[in-house]
């Protein structure tokens, strides 16, 4: 399928999986001696893809005719695991904190359900046109 949504939710889903991954890592090593805790990064290098939040630098790109070909992307960034050396919680060089990987763990739980909802709306609407014939 061929729709920047569909794009976008996918590799916002494989993000959130990875996460998952990630929290669950750093809670079975809390108590691991010299463990330093991963983060996921994704919604920050979208927003740089998608350049959100970098008004300065965005080109100024018009199409002026349906028949104009669309501005390509210049490539699609994915989720990337960054390892937290920076901290320690205890004197072990442990930087787990079991309070902070738990509300994450949540967090991603609704981001996750939040993303599945979405992907579900999507996919019947398009379900819907092909098999109604409109848009």
């Amino acid at each position: 399928m061929n729709s920047p949504n569909f794009d976008y939710l996918s590799r916002g889903l494989e993000a959130a999986n990875l996460r998952q991954e990630v929290i669950s890592n750093n809670i079975a090593n809390v108590n691991t001696p010299h463990f330093k805790r991963s983060a996921v990064n994704f919604e920050d290098l979208l927003a740089k893809e998608l350049h959100l939040d970098d008004d300065v630098n965005r080109l100024a790109i018009v199409r002026t005719h349906d028949r104009h070909l669309p501005i390509p992307l210049h490539g699609k960034v994915h989720a990337v695991i960054e390892e937290d050396d920076t901290t320690t919680m205890r004197v072990d060089d442990n930087n787990v904190d079991i309070d902070i990987e738990m509300a994450g763990l949540s967090k991603n739980h609704l981001y996750y359900n939040a993303m599945t909802t979405q992907l579900g709306g999507f996919m019947t609407k398009m379900k819907n046109v092909i098999t109604s014939g409109q848009s």
